[in-house]
């Protein structure tokens, strides 16, 4: 873990907070509880537990496996609805496959995300290939999902294919961190996401002993989950390690330090980074719709049954 690397990091442009930027307090460390989802596959619910209001604009992540899969037991997800929201999809080992009712659709595979946004609705499918399912082999990736405003729920649907090689690579001050911007930017550094709710999401590999603290808008909120390895968050050096998520407080900075010994497995403290603008505005959510109120879940489950979410392709049924 992960695909996206490079052997020299000091090659790479520094970032760092500026003096005397206010290093933001942890407000709660979470760890996430295990549970299913689609046709079996294990997944951590990242944040489960913790106030939408730290939340917001986020509504939920999961990190799926990681897990070695024998030959035939690979799995996805069925062809479902969303509407009123966006679904990143982040793999950092294997491969997997989307296809979608608007036309959307691609091959992920280590290190590439997916960004759907349902706005006004569609059905899609999430799944390995048959090679992979026949051979098996090694899945771990996430998958956020990010709400939209009220303003932009009923867009048109979109789909972008962020391959790994377009990640903007940056590094820390002293070369101890790689930072993978997928969305968002930081330090003047852009990333190639294209979101509508401002965000800024972030893959960290801290190496062992070393210590990263990135400027963060002070708008934002900001949200720490480790996917491999421990370390401590905050200048206060509050512990949290594969499976947890953190909140932070106010501030427009943020640190991550990795400890001195990791895992044999992950060599490295394995971090994603999220923060973005608050929507302050009602959300509601029931399974695959996230709306601003009970009337209009109501409407897109009928919307649904009545199919006008989309239909399965003919050449995939």
């Amino acid at each position: 873990m992960p695909a996206v690397t490079i052997e020299n990091p000091l090659t790479l442009p520094r970032v760092a907070a500026p003096a005397g930027a206010r290093t933001r307090p942890v407000l709660t460390v979470n760890t996430a509880p295990s549970g299913f989802e689609g046709e079996g596959f294990p997944v951590r619910r990242a944040f489960a537990g913790i106030a939408y209001r730290h939340l917001d604009p986020f509504i939920m992540m999961d990190q799926m496996g990681e897990v070695e899969y024998a030959p035939g037991e690979p799995k996805g997800t069925p062809w479902h609805p969303h509407r009123g929201f966006e679904t990143v999809t982040y793999l950092l080992d294997g491969t997997f496959v989307h296809r979608d009712s608007h036309g959307g659709g691609g091959v992920i595979n280590d290190g590439d995300t997916q960004w759907m946004t349902a706005g006004s609705g569609l059905l899609h499918i999430e799944a390995p290939p048959e090679s992979l399912v026949m051979s098996g082999g090694l899945f771990h990736g996430l998958q956020l999902w990010v709400n939209l405003p009220k303003s932009d729920k009923m867009m048109a649907p979109r789909y972008q294919d962020i391959g790994g090689g377009r990640v903007k690579l940056l590094t820390s001050a002293d070369g101890g961190a790689l930072l993978r911007l997928i969305a968002g930017d930081i330090d003047g550094h852009q990333g190639p996401g294209v979101t509508h709710t401002p965000i800024t999401m972030i893959h960290v590999t801290v190496s062992p002993g070393a210590e990263v603290t990135l400027p963060w808008r002070a708008d934002f909120n900001g949200l720490a989950y480790a996917l491999a390895g421990r370390g401590t968050a905050g200048a206060e050096g509050r512990p949290f390690h594969i499976g947890q998520a953190v909140v932070f407080g106010e501030g427009d900075a943020l640190t991550i330090r990795a400890e001195e010994s990791q895992e044999s497995r992950s060599p490295n403290f394995e971090v994603v980074l999220l923060g973005g603008l608050p929507i302050r505005e009602p959300m509601m959510h029931y399974g695959p719709f996230v709306m601003n109120t009970h009337a209009e879940l109501a409407q897109a489950f009928e919307d649904f049954q009545a199919g006008r979410l989309g239909t399965i392709p003919a050449d995939a049924l």
